[in-house]
């Protein structure tokens, strides 16, 4: 159990990593290159990376490919959603009140969000 555990958990980090890597290039072009709000700009980055992210984990990170594929990804979804409004809130609280730079509060919250939807997804979308 435990090292089914850690497999998933080592998996599911590296697939945030390539979520992250699409997260942060959108984000930063939608912010930089297109002049959109950082907030929808976030958004945005966050979502393409859900996307992502589901696939690789679906197939790849928990193996639950053969389970319907619409349940499992609004499940996904679902939990994603709600890492996004911590993610935004986050984001908006600590710049309003730290005055730190987007990109590196960003990289902050974006980890303290991995644990809330590692847990969430293994506990509910691919249990």
């Amino acid at each position: 159990m435990i090292n089914a555990l850690d497999n998933h958990l080592f998996k599911f980090g590296l697939v945030g990593l390539s979520g992250m890597a699409i997260d942060f290039s959108v984000t930063w072009a939608c912010k930089e290159k297109l002049g959109f709000n950082k907030y929808l700009s976030n958004s945005l980055g966050f979502c393409l990376a859900v996307t992502s992210n589901f696939l690789l984990n679906r197939y790849w990170t928990f193996g639950t490919g053969a389970r319907p594929f619409m349940p499992q990804f609004a499940s996904f979804i679902l939990v994603s959603l709600a890492g996004l409004v911590i993610n935004n809130l986050l984001l908006y609280g600590f710049v309003k009140k730290l005055r730190f730079d987007f990109y590196l509060l960003k990289l902050i919250v974006t980890g303290l969000v991995f644990f809330w939807n590692y847990l969430l997804n293994l506990l509910f979308t691919f249990n």
